[in-house]
């Protein structure tokens, strides 16, 4: 089973910023893609940004979020800069998981976290 845990979602001011981790435990054989949705109320999820062979933002998010990982420790960051209201959502990680003999390739969810930023 495969399980992943975020943190780091909070309170902060416009211009303000947080960090993001997500973190990928259980038995698998590797971790495809990671990366970040978003889904603020009333409004459709957006994708953030993923990590993969490359990296990719929103137009939204360029040159303020940074994407990373740590292979090692099947983690990934959400680095968040210059924060502004519109940034306010639930913040959902997922990972795209190659399981072991098979080598299925499932995507699995974090539970969310919420970044709210205030004017």
């Amino acid at each position: 089973q495969v399980q992943l845990v975020e943190s780091g979602g909070g309170l902060v001011q416009r211009g303000g910023s947080l960090r993001l981790s997500c973190a990928a435990s259980g038995s698998f054989f590797s971790i495809s893609v990671m990366g970040w949705y978003r889904q603020a109320p009333g409004k459709q999820r957006e994708l953030v940004a993923t990590s993969g062979g490359t990296t990719n933002y929103a137009d939204s998010v360029k040159g303020r979020f940074t994407i990373s990982r740590d292979n090692a420790n099947n983690t990934v960051y959400l680095q968040m800069n210059s924060l502004k209201p519109e940034d306010t959502a639930a913040y959902y990680c997922f990972a795209e998981v190659v399981s072991w003999g098979t080598k299925t390739l499932k995507v699995h969810w974090g539970q969310g976290t919420q970044v709210t930023v205030s004017s």
